[in-house]
């Protein structure tokens, strides 16, 4: 059974919804919602709480991911109706391990001990609360160019505006980024 010292499941949500907007397809995006997909994460890790049997917060967040993967795996296979393919599934996984590994670099770049690790992890969920919580444009361009390492120009087109218009967006996403991330700790 899990630890009661570990936060709730819940406070992982703004978490689960970044790694799963950065795993989505952007074509997917209208068909499929991420907070859809967190909700039901969140519903499984909640019925299946009695078989994790982590102690830490990086052991929590890692069995979140996995969920979280496999949730991804079967919407993405649900809106292409593929059969289910096992090596798909395990490289989502693959592929949000490393989403949550450019979301750390974002905060730190150095290796660490466990106790920062799990300092870390909480510094994550507070960067995905404050990215939550920027104008959705702002949200985006911010993901899109930090997180996922899109140039300008590629962010430009999918949000259909000028490079000049996304580097603003960038700017004013960055500096109400870093003025939330100051205010909560």
């Amino acid at each position: 059974m899990a630890d009661s010292t570990l936060p709730p499941l819940e406070s992982y949500r703004e978490y689960l919804r970044l790694v799963a907007r950065l795993q989505l397809d952007p074509r997917l995006l209208p068909k499929l919602d991420a907070s859809d997909v967190v909700q039901e994460t969140l519903l499984q890790a909640h019925q299946d709480r009695d078989q994790f049997r982590g102690q830490t917060v990086c052991e929590q967040i890692s069995w979140l991911r996995k969920i979280l993967a496999s949730k991804l795996a079967r919407a993405s296979r649900d809106h292409h109706r593929d059969k289910r393919d096992v090596a798909r599934e395990q490289s989502l996984e693959r592929a949000i391990e490393q989403s949550s590994q450019r979301l750390e670099q974002f905060l730190s770049d150095d290796h660490s001990s466990p106790s920062e690790r799990a300092e870390r992890n909480e510094q994550l969920a507070h960067l995905a609360d404050a990215l939550a919580s920027l104008p959705a444009d702002q949200r985006e361009a911010v993901e899109l160019h930090y997180l996922r390492g899109w140039s300008l120009a590629a962010i430009a087109v999918q949000l259909e505006r000028s490079t000049t218009a996304v580097s603003s967006l960038l700017h004013r996403g960055i500096v109400k980024l870093h003025a939330r991330l100051d205010a909560g700790g």
